[in-house]
C-alpha cells in the first residue's frame, strides 16, 4: 500500500505541476495520468474506463445536451427578451441580466447559459452606447453563482453528490444545495449589482472593444406575413418599433409585386406581404421569431422552407461561380439545392429588386438558409466559398413548451425520488433528439468531450487514492494541522485548500481530488461532532 501511495502521489502531482503550467490541455494531462496509474498497475485494469460510466460523467453530459435543447427551441431567447431592456440605468441592468444569468446556471450548464446571455448583454451594450466592458465581467461572476444553487448546475456539484452517496449511502439531491448556494448566489448577485461593477478598472471600459465588435454582416432579407404572423394587421411605422428593438431596419414592403417605402408608416400590413429588410443574421432571426414570419422561399412556389435542423450559412461568391451573373430564380435553388437565399450583401449597397431576382455578383456575401446537410452540398454546387460558421441556428420557436415540460417534469420526477437522475435526464434527452429539437449531429457536438475526458481520467486515480489509504493519510495530516480546533477550522482549511487548487487548475478535477478528502470517515466524524 505503501509503494502504491508513493505512485499516486508521484503522478498527482506531475498532474498539478502540468495543469499549473498549462503547456497542454487538460484534458490530455488527466489521460496521460490514467495511463501511467494504468501502467504502474495502481489502477487495476478493469477499473480503467469505469469513470467514463460514472454517474456524475453521465450527467453532465447529459446537462449539456438539454442546455443546447432549451437554446434550440427558444426559450432561454423568450425569457431574455422579456425581462431585458437597454433603457434602464446601468446597475438595474447589471442586477436583472445577472439575476438572469444566475437562475439559467441554476437549471443548465453555467459556460452554456453564459454563451447565451453574452450576445444579449453584447446587443444591449450596443444599445446603451455603452461599453460592454462594464456588464460582461459581472454576467460572467453571475453564472458561477448561480451554479452552486442546484445539483445539475456545475460539474463540481455533481461529482460532491456521487462522492457522498459512496461514503454515506445517501447523495445530496436536486435542492439540497439551495440552501448555502442560493443565499450565496443572492449575497453575491447583490453584490455584483451594488458594488462589484463599480471595481472594473476604469481604463477596460473606457478601451471598448471598438464598434466592429458588434458590427456583423448586413443583409437586405426579405421574410413573409403569414395568416398567423403578428405583423398582420399592424402598420409599418409599428413594424419599425419593434424592428429597432431588434437591431433590424425595415427598408420597405412589397405587396401583390408591388414596392411600398418604409417611409409610409401608416400602411397597412397584410398577409401575403413580404417585409424587406437589412440586418445581420441573428437579427433576422429574431425578428422573424418576434413576429412569427416565415422565411421566403427562393422560387416563385407557394412553400416555405421548414422543418427541422434549419440553419444560416454564410459564403461569398467568388469569380467564375455557378451562381455568378444567374439568379436564385433562374437556378431554381430551393428545387434543385434544397436551400433558400434569404439574403445579400453588396458592401452596404441598397437595391430595389427582390432578392429571388437579384442577379448576383462576385464579391456578393449571401445568407443561405436550409437543412445542415443541404447546405453543405449546395455551396459546393453553387461555387461558393464559406465564411467562418457562426452557429446561425433557427430556432424552434414552436417546440418550446415541449422544451421545458419535459425538462421540469424530469426534475420534479427526479427531486422526489421517483426516477433516478440520470435516467430522468436521459429521457429529457431522448424526447430532445425524437423530436429534433436537438439534431442527432448537434447532440454529440454539444457535449464537452475535454470535461468528459477529464472526469473519466480522473475518477478512477481518485478511487484508487482511496482504496490505497492515500486520502485518509491527506486527512490525517490535515487533521494533525488542526488539532484542538473545532471542526469548523478542519472545514475552512480544506475549503481554502480546494480553493487555492481551484485558482491555478481546472474546478472539475478539483474536486475529483478533494471530494474522497472530504467524504472519508475521519473527517465526517469531526464534522458530526
Amino acid at each position: 500500500m505503501v509503494a502504491d501511495q508513493i505512485i499516486l502521489f508521484s503522478i498527482l502531482g506531475l498532474l498539478f505541476a502540468f495543469l499549473i503550467w498549462g503547456r497542454w490541455r487538460y484534458d490530455l494531462v488527466a489521460f496521460c495520468a490514467l495511463l501511467a496509474a494504468l501502467l504502474t498497475g495502481v489502477v487495476p485494469v478493469d477499473q480503467a474506463f469505469t469513470g467514463f460510466g460514472h454517474p456524475a460523467t453521465v450527467v453532465i453530459a447529459l446537462v449539456l445536451v438539454i442546455s443546447r435543447g432549451l437554446s434550440n427551441s427558444g426559450v432561454v431567447e423568450y425569457l431574455a427578451n422579456k425581462v431585458i431592456d437597454a433603457t434602464r440605468p446601468l446597475f438595474v441592468h447589471i442586477g436583472i441580466m445577472s439575476f438572469v444569468s444566475a437562475v439559467l446556471s441554476a437549471v443548465m450548464n453555467n459556460v452554456a447559459a453564459l454563451a447565451l446571455l453574452m450576445p444579449v448583454d453584447l446587443q444591449a451594450a450596443k444599445k446603451a452606447k455603452r461599453s460592454p466592458a462594464l456588464t460582461l465581467m459581472p454576467l460572467s461572476f453571475a453564472s458561477i453563482l448561480g451554479g452552486m444553487v442546484t445539483l445539475i448546475g456545475t460539474p463540481p456539484n455533481i461529482i460532491i453528490a456521487a462522492f457522498r452517496g459512496k461514503a454515506l449511502g445517501e447523495p445530496y439531491h436536486m435542492f439540497d444545495f439551495a440552501p448555502v448556494g442560493g443565499i450565496c448566489a443572492i449575497v453575491g448577485v447583490l453584490f455584483i449589482t451594488l458594488i462589484g461593477w463599480r471595481l472594473i478598472p476604469t481604463a477596460r471600459t473606457e478601451h471598448d472593444v471598438t464598434e466592429e465588435m458588434f458590427e456583423l454582416e448586413s443583409y437586405i432579407a426579405e421574410l413573409k406575413v403569414s395568416e398567423t404572423s403578428k405583423a398582420a394587421g399592424q402598420t409599418i411605422g409599428e413594424l419599425r418599433d419593434v424592428a429597432e428593438q431588434n437591431d433590424v431596419q425595415v427598408l420597405g414592403l412589397t405587396h401583390q409585386g408591388y414596392r411600398v417605402s418604409a417611409a409610409a408608416r401608416h400602411t397597412g400590413v397584410v398577409a401575403g406581404d413580404v417585409i424587406v429588410v437589412e440586418a445581420g443574421p441573428e437579427a433576422i432571426e429574431k425578428f422573424t421569431g418576434a413576429l412569427g414570419l416565415d422565411y421566403v422561399d427562393t422560387d416563385a412556389g407557394p412553400g416555405i422552407l421548414k422543418g427541422n435542423d434549419i440553419e444560416m450559412r454564410e459564403v461569398v461568391v467568388p469569380n467564375g461561380a455557378l451562381i455568378e451573373g444567374r439568379s436564385a430564380v433562374s437556378l431554381h435553388l430551393l428545387a434543385r439545392n434544397g436551400v433558400n437565399l434569404l439574403g445579400v450583401s453588396r458592401q452596404g449597397e441598397h437595391f430595389h429588386e427582390r432578392v429571388r431576382h437579384l442577379t448576383i455578383q462576385a464579391g456578393d456575401i449571401l445568407l443561405l438558409l436550409g437543412p445542415a446537410e443541404a447546405l453543405s452540398g449546395a455551396v459546393t454546387r453553387l461555387g461558393c466559398l464559406p465564411l467562418a460558421e457562426r452557429g446561425l441556428q433557427v430556432l424552434q420557436r414552436d417546440k418550446a413548451g415541449l422544451a421545458i415540460g419535459a425538462f421540469v417534469a424530469a426534475i420534479v420526477l427526479a427531486s422526489f425520488g421517483f426516477v433516478y437522475l440520470p435516467v430522468a435526464l436521459g429521457c429529457v434527452v431522448a424526447v430532445y433528439t425524437l423530436f429534433r429539437i436537438v439534431p442527432l449531429r448537434e447532440m454529440y457536438e454539444s457535449i464537452e468531450w475535454s470535461v468528459i475526458v477529464l472526469l473519466g481520467s480522473l475518477i478512477p486515480i481518485g478511487q484508487a487514492l482511496e482504496t490505497s489509504g492515500g486520502t485518509a493519510l491527506i486527512a490525517g495530516g490535515l487533521i494533525s494541522l488542526s488539532a484542538g480546533y473545532s471542526a469548523v477550522v478542519v472545514l475552512a482549511l480544506l475549503m481554502i485548500i480546494t480553493m487555492t487548487l481551484s485558482d491555478v487548475m481546472n474546478n472539475t478535477a478539483t474536486a475529483v481530488i478533494a471530494a474522497p478528502i472530504a467524504a472519508i470517515g475521519i473527517v465526517s466524524d469531526l464534522v458530526e461532532s
